[in-house]
């Protein structure tokens, strides 16, 4: 059996990178009472809301590519009857048309542009903003984001 044998230098490297994984671990648990600065109010008047369009893709064993199209965040909470902006990015794939469910709220939104979409919601409840073209598995979906309303 072999023992290992540590010099003073290297007893000492580690020492310091204990010492410096210890720190950096304090640093963020101390910061993890900061808020986030998404989805935070960009006025007093009117929550701003950002949202981009996302793709993911992987190959599976046989070669076949997959993929799926996201709304991210997929999910944002508003307050009933708040008036607030929804500003869409569009990432990834061409044109997303969507709706909200239970609403009149339509619209699209197209690669390299942003679409703004302005929410008031006067029912507390969960709404679907769903994507037209990614609306099932065949279509790679559902693309469906939640909007909770309080």
């Amino acid at each position: 059996m072999k023992l290992l044998v540590f010099t003073k230098e290297t007893l000492l490297f580690f020492i310091a990178i204990g010492v410096m994984l210890a720190s950096i671990s304090a640093w963020f648990m101390l910061k993890a009472g900061d808020v986030a600065v998404f989805n935070q109010p960009a006025s007093k008047n009117v929550p701003e809301f950002h949202m981009v369009t996302a793709e993911f893709k992987t190959k599976m064993k046989n070669g076949k590519e997959i993929e799926v199209y996201r709304w991210n965040p997929g999910t944002i909470v508003i307050n009933h009857g708040e008036k607030v902006k929804l500003y869409i990015s569009g990432i990834n794939g061409g044109d997303h048309p969507f709706y909200i469910e239970g609403t009149d709220i339509k619209g699209i939104v197209k690669k390299g542009e942003e679409t703004v979409v302005p929410l008031q919601i006067n029912k507390p409840g969960t709404y679907q903003l769903v994507c037209e073209a990614h609306a099932d598995r065949q279509h790679n979906g559902p693309m469906i984001a939640y909007i909770v309303v309080n």
